[in-house]
């Protein structure tokens, strides 16, 4: 490129892909390869086809909640069991279903599809994860024994993973009585890591709920029945058993521990903010079970705090993997994310994250930036980019521009206003070989950095 043609020098307009282009700066660091499934393990392709079986009703009911804009009201339940030709108890158990798994979602008291059902029919990882998103509320699809104290039907839930993971390891039939002797063990386990210690008078035999102890059988019960009811496991005659289904969610979860604990920096018990910093030299797959593993231990709203505030950080590198979190997170993300598009930094990264939250596809995704958005979000990565990669790659990102030429790209980039745009022209500057772009690229800081036209 010369001085002569700078003027008409043409970008390729590529869609933005902010995040991806940053990543790829510190790459410095192997990747750990993706876990294989146990031996036995169906594929992918399988286990969705089994998901949309087990959800079939609550997809149907799903689509006519979105086509008729309901609002789970009672009388909109009885017409659905009429058009969809099932019973009224069906319709409500599908419609706790598809709310449960992502596949329909309230927005002012008005059902809309969630995005896992615009990608219901060709996307198999959107399946599955609508899937465990049901699997992880059993609690709340199987209701427990009204007569039993939520203290103890919380610490039932809270064993009840322990018992999952005898199931997987077993690899088949598991007696109940065999179930109930770790059910107990692990309850024991966790009152004695509470340190407890009973005290005051003895309870009353009469009571409705009994002694903890005397309710584990039927809570273990109630919990056989709730993962049978999401379709993880199967009951016989006295004992249960994974489905492949069950067996590959349990493996998924164990995996997400496992990883949390080999992760180089433990991440698991970081900030959010180390948590990133360690993610940014994963692939994006590791990186969203790292991200998984961090927010379980975590409540979902203090997890969804943290990962705002670390993206309002100066470092545009956490930034945009902070929304690639959040993007994990989901619907219990999205009055925060709301929020920050009216802050101007945040504004690019949280329009991007709700434009794919409601359903669009990531690769049109881009279209819901102005330009002036577009291009502050073109020079946060370039900053990123700038602070921990290398100067091949910086030369690379002027292609992801939107404006068609270099000249343009400069004028719009001064006029936008970012912090860093000094130190982004100036690193740009000082990377691309060519000398004429170069001395323009120079120019357009010094004017900036001076306040000149």
């Amino acid at each position: 490129m010369t001085s002569r043609n700078l003027r008409d020098s043409r970008l390729r307009l590529v869609r933005p892909r902010p995040t991806a282009t940053a990543r790829r700066a510190v790459t410095n660091r192997r990747t750990r390869p993706a876990p294989r499934p146990p031996e036995g393990t169906p594929p992918t392709a399988e286990l969705a086809g089994q998901a949309r079986e087990v959800l079939a009703d609550a997809v149907r009911i799903a689509r006519w909640a979105a086509a008729h804009h309901a609002e789970g009201s009672a009388a909109e339940r009885e017409r659905a069991a009429e058009d969809l030709r099932l019973t009224p108890g069906q319709v409500h158990a599908g419609w706790d279903r598809a709310r449960l798994a992502g596949l329909v979602e309230l927005h002012a008291g008005t059902a809309r599809p969630g995005w896992r059902l615009n990608a219901w029919d060709r996307d198999d990882s959107a399946v599955l994860r609508g899937w465990v998103a049901l699997f992880d509320a059993w609690p709340l699809v199987h209701p427990a024994p009204a007569d039993v104290e939520p203290a103890a039907v919380a610490e039932a839930v809270e064993a009840v993973p322990q018992v999952l993971s005898l199931l997987q390891l077993s690899a088949g039939p598991v007696l109940l009585p065999a179930l109930l002797d770790l059910l107990q063990q692990r309850v024991a386990e966790l009152r004695e890591e509470r340190c407890e210690v009973p005290y005051g008078p003895e309870p009353d035999p009469a009571a409705t709920a009994g002694p903890p102890e005397t309710v584990l059988p039927a809570l273990l019960d109630w919990a056989m029945e709730g993962l049978a009811a999401v379709g993880a496991l199967t009951l016989g005659e006295g004992h249960a058993t994974l489905t492949p289904l069950g067996s590959w969610a349990v493996w998924v979860k164990l995996e997400q521990i496992c990883v949390a604990a080999q992760s180089p920096a433990g991440h698991i018990e970081q900030s959010a903010e180390e948590m990133l910093r360690g993610c940014a030299r994963l692939s994006p797959g590791p990186a969203r079970a790292e991200y998984r593993a961090w927010l379980a231990a975590r409540t979902v709203s203090s997890a969804v705090t943290e990962l705002v505030a670390a993206a309002r950080g100066e470092d545009a590198l956490l930034r945009g993997l902070a929304f690639e979190a959040l993007r994990v997170v989901g619907a219990a993300a999205e009055a925060d994310v709301r929020a920050a598009a009216e802050e101007p930094s945040l504004r690019p990264y949280a329009l991007l994250w709700l434009a794919e939250y409601e359903g669009a596809d990531p690769e049109d995704t881009a279209e819901v930036l102005t330009r002036e958005e577009a291009t502050w979000l073109w020079v946060d990565t370039a900053a990123a980019v700038a602070d921990h990669g290398e100067s091949a790659l910086l030369v690379r990102h002027l292609d992801s521009a939107v404006q068609g030429t270099v000249p343009a790209l400069l004028d719009e980039v001064r006029a936008v206003g970012h912090p860093r745009t000094v130190q982004v022209l100036v690193a740009l500057a000082a990377a691309h070989p060519d000398p004429a772009l170069a001395k323009a690229v120079r120019r357009a800081a010094f004017q900036v950095h001076t306040g000149g036209a």
